[in-house]
């Protein structure tokens, strides 16, 4: 495993996205004791970034991960965790809220700090260290609660303005090879110095080739309509005329994201242990400057123009 630089720590480059934990009836996730094993894991194979939020399995992701974690080094661990969607609150973005939200966070995760704490996709006029929801975050890192705080974002617009306006340490940023709009922050996000947390690394599982044109989707993937998924489905094809046979879908992906030295992490969920495995694997993997060159291109010519949704 390769690490690099997490504000005052070093990071694994493939972290773990907590998403899917507790999720196991909805995203097919591990059962509660498996997860705690998939997460055990991870740590003994060199992961130390875990993603999380309280609205993950309706707060269950984080008391997993906190039961799981409390057997290692806390020094040794980033831990990474979301306010503003949270269970139960009607505006989980309130000042208050998010003050709460944090207090319950460190009791479910079993610390008594948070590496790091995000604003959940929030309003653009939000991005403002003026705002209310940057002056409690900036309150609960001067009371050593948390270590630094951002924002989890999907376009260089919204980077940009979060760079400017707020004194934001971290980001957490939607970047694969079918979304490269924020690599236009790329610049300033070095400037700044801001560590960055990829997220949605493989387009919802689409990077990972399972999918096709025949595909259809239940639950948050069935935002997807036919027009939607025969694109994804051309682009994978293209994506596979540029890929190397002896390298998987995934491992290509993720060593694509790798290649910008600006990412700190990337949030990679993992349903069990073999797809845990595989997925930290992408850290051995170094992609020539020329293929990512063609992917920059691919997306330039086929997407930016008439953008894929989420």
């Amino acid at each position: 495993m390769n690490y690099r630089k997490y504000l005052g720590k070093l990071v694994s480059e493939i972290g773990f996205g907590a998403w899917q934990l507790g999720n196991d009836k909805e995203w097919g996730g591990p059962k509660d004791s498996e997860a705690i094993k998939l997460v055990e894991t991870a740590v003994e194979l060199g992961c130390n970034f875990f993603d999380t939020a309280p609205n993950y399995a309706g707060g269950k992701s984080e008391l997993i991960l906190g039961e799981a974690l409390s057997k290692f080094d806390r020094e040794k661990l980033v831990i990474n965790t979301k306010v503003g969607h949270v269970p139960g609150e009607k505006d989980g973005f309130a000042p208050e809220v998010i003050r709460k939200t944090v207090e319950n966070s460190l009791k479910k995760l079993k610390t008594n700090y948070l590496d790091s704490v995000i604003l959940h996709n929030p309003p653009y006029e939000m991005l403002d260290k003026n705002a209310p929801q940057f002056k409690v975050l900036e309150e609960l890192k001067n009371e050593g609660l948390i270590k630094a705080y951002g924002a989890s974002l999907d376009f260089s617009r919204e980077v940009d303005k979060l760079i400017e306006n707020t004194d934001s340490q971290v980001v957490e940023i939607l970047f694969n090879i079918f979304f490269q709009d924020v690599r236009k922050s790329f610049d300033k996000i070095r400037e700044k110095g801001l560590a960055v947390i990829v997220k949605v690394p493989l387009d919802s599982g689409w990077l990972s080739g399972k999918y096709n044109k025949d595909s259809r989707f239940t639950g948050i993937r069935s935002r997807w309509s036919v027009k939607d998924i025969e694109k994804r489905a051309e682009l994978i094809e293209k994506v596979k005329k540029i890929k190397s046979n002896d390298v998987s879908m995934v491992h290509e992906a993720l060593s694509y994201i790798l290649s910008y030295d600006v990412i700190s992490t990337i949030a990679v969920g993992s349903k069990n242990i073999e797809q845990l495995k595989e997925n930290l694997k992408a850290s051995e993997i170094k992609m020539d400057k020329d293929k990512v060159k063609k992917y920059e291109e691919l997306y330039e010519r086929e997407i930016a123009i008439n953008p894929l949704p989420w």
